[in-house]
């Protein structure tokens, strides 16, 4: 038996590789691509760990759902986003990471299908998306008092959901979403303080 620190630190790796490996997966075809006993073949995992962690391929594209956010988070604390308002920092941030996902419409497909499920074992990993952009919203707002925060969230998460959807169907060219979220952003932010 090894130490729990280490059997800690091997299960955290196991799962980052089957993260890795449905992401790649989806990036390279979509959800359709995403075929649990692939991501296993491809994580170097059993089927039957990948099954332990994840129950369904929803809850495995949400997790890496979620790990790609705390990534963006990461970065912003890295180089916080521009601008003198908070208005302008929060189209900042929206843009940034509008960007990032542009680049790789096959997963943005996969993830909003994850996103659509029903499945309730999903719920929490869909509370975890919300909450760590919630947060990076909120810390982009950078301390000014804004009213009605939580629903300036919710407004602006269910725009970034709809222009994804418009945008990996086709509505759209690569840098219409980036532009309807930061037009969002002042529209909720410029008369809130």
């Amino acid at each position: 038996m090894g130490r729990p620190g280490t059997r800690a630190a091997e299960t955290a790796a196991r799962k980052r590789r089957l993260l890795d490996a449905a992401t790649a997966l989806a990036a390279e075809g979509g959800y359709d691509a995403v075929q649990m006993r692939d991501v296993a073949a491809r994580a170097e995992v059993a089927l039957g760990t990948l099954y332990r962690h994840y129950s369904s391929k929803d809850q495995l594209l949400l997790a890496a759902l979620a790990q790609q956010a705390q990534t963006l988070r990461d970065r912003l604390d890295q180089r916080p986003p521009r601008g003198g308002s908070p208005a302008e920092r929060v189209a900042d941030v929206l843009r940034r990471a509008s960007r990032a996902l542009e680049r790789q419409p096959n997963l943005i497909r996969a993830m909003l299908a994850a996103m659509s499920s029903s499945d309730a074992q999903s719920t929490a990993v869909k509370a975890e998306v919300n909450d760590t952009l919630r947060s990076i919203i909120a810390d982009a707002v950078d301390g000014d008092d804004i009213r009605d925060l939580d629903d300036i969230v919710r407004v602006l998460g269910a725009v970034w959901y709809a222009e994804m959807t418009f945008w990996s169907g086709g509505y759209g060219d690569d840098s219409r979403m980036g532009d309807a979220l930061a037009r969002a952003a002042h529209l909720l932010l410029d008369s809130r303080g």
